[in-house]
């Protein structure tokens, strides 16, 4: 029996990686590269599988807050960027044969019309204790439970 679906938040700041420019990409779907964190990078290989439903997050810009939802379409692989030296997620410790990080592909499910913000997400108490709202929660990847999940797109106004 197959794993069931599970629910993830995935965070980039729009300057380096938009909801926008996921919409822009070939099937509007791309690499989710460049994260190093190693609790993150645990996340990508041993639990987000291919099926996995995404809340996309852009951080570090105002408004902060869930922009949309994607699919993990590929699970976790080698991310390339640590390979290429003109890349700036280069790692020259990460050799080809041990690849230290990992990416995944995920395909644009939806833009929501608004961005959820956190003052929303902090305002309902099935939203309040996201992982996302705990002060210095830095991880870019994060588990989200079901819950979390129906009532966000609730808060965006749309059907998930």
């Amino acid at each position: 029996m197959a794993d069931p679906v599970r629910y993830w938040l995935f965070k980039s700041e729009p300057s380096a990686f938009s909801i926008d420019d996921l919409a822009a990409s070939p099937k509007q779907t791309a690499l989710w590269d460049g994260v190093r964190n190693y609790q993150a990078r645990n996340f990508l290989r041993d639990d987000v599988q291919t099926g996995d439903l995404v809340f996309f997050y852009h951080s570090r810009e105002e408004p902060l807050g869930i922009v949309g939802t994607m699919k993990v379409v590929r699970a976790g692989y080698p991310d390339p960027t640590q390979f290429n030296p003109a890349s700036k997620y280069y790692d020259a410790k990460s050799p080809p044969d041990a690849p230290r990080w990992i990416g995944v592909d995920v395909q644009l499910m939806q833009k929501f019309p608004a961005v959820v913000t956190r003052d929303q997400l902090a305002a309902h108490p099935k939203t309040a204790s996201m992982l996302v709202m705990k002060r210095g929660m830095r991880l870019s990847i994060q588990p989200v439970t079901r819950s979390e999940w129906l009532h966000v797109h609730q808060l965006a106004g749309v059907r998930q």
